[in-house]
């Protein structure tokens, strides 16, 4: 197993259990990538099992812990509960959790039904709460842990024609500052990262036009594609102990755009 000499390695998170919400593709399966190629023991929850059993065969003799896949429908809160227990169940206590799982589908104020409402709360926000919940205890026992809430800087810029999205993202902050506070007496510590304009496929194929890209390249301080990676990295960061005294904070990782 190697990492790239033009990153960090950090040997804090070798053999350490990581839990991915949504990490089949895009930025989590980006994070699925960078912790196994550091070593780290990772399990991943998706509901998609053709994108994990690609991402699984990518990593096939990368890595010294083949990730584990547990297919999981993380708005089902009873299912949810059942991988986590799995997953500690083959891992042991999980250090590290990455609340990744979102969906950011376009949605007019008009058509907005009280019942798509709940919805998109439940995807993209309600899980991380209860993740955290179900994990908290057994990080304390093993002595600590680190927790990222994946946020996203559009709330802040702000977006228009994703209104239910944008306010999930927001509470996601909020819930962060929260719960930095709640664990931070059993060393388990809480941050959120703020993604800007990431170049994955799903926004390649849905949204990413020239004039999208012209509006980021006109916004972002750096003038470059921002990708899945570069995000990944920052978690890694978070997750180790170099970071051990950083905690109710939101890193935005945008190239400068806010």
């Amino acid at each position: 197993m190697t990492v790239s000499n033009q990153y960090a390695r950090y040997p804090s998170l070798q053999d350490r259990p990581v839990l991915i919400t949504g990490g089949a593709s895009g930025i989590g399966a980006a994070m699925v990538e960078e912790f196994a190629l550091q070593g780290s023991t990772v399990a991943f929850l998706d509901v998609a099992t053709g994108p994990a059993e690609e991402l699984m065969r990518s990593l096939d003799g990368r890595s010294a812990h083949q990730p584990l896949f547990v297919q999981c429908d993380v708005t089902d809160i009873d299912a949810l509960q059942a991988a986590i227990h799995h997953v500690e169940t083959r891992l042991g206590r999980i250090r590290v959790l990455v609340n990744n799982a979102a969906n950011d589908d376009r949605h007019a104020v008009k058509d907005v039904t009280p019942e798509y409402w709940d919805n998109r709360m439940n995807v993209n926000l309600r899980h991380h709460f209860f993740t955290i919940q179900a994990l908290s205890p057994g990080m304390k026992s093993a002595g600590g842990g680190s927790i990222i809430n994946m946020s996203s800087i559009a709330w802040m810029i702000p977006s228009t024609g994703l209104p239910a999205y944008l306010t999930a993202k927001a509470a996601i902050v909020g819930l962060t500052r929260a719960m930095a506070h709640e664990l931070g007496s059993s060393n388990i510590r809480v941050n959120s990262v703020l993604p800007g304009a990431i170049l994955t496929e799903r926004q390649q194929r849905l949204w990413w036009t020239p004039e999208y890209e012209e509006q980021i390249m006109g916004r972002q301080a750096l003038k470059r594609y921002l990708v899945p990676s570069d995000v990944a990295r920052t978690a890694l960061f978070l997750a180790s102990d170099d970071s051990s005294t950083i905690t109710n904070q939101n890193l935005i990782v945008d190239g400068g755009w806010v």
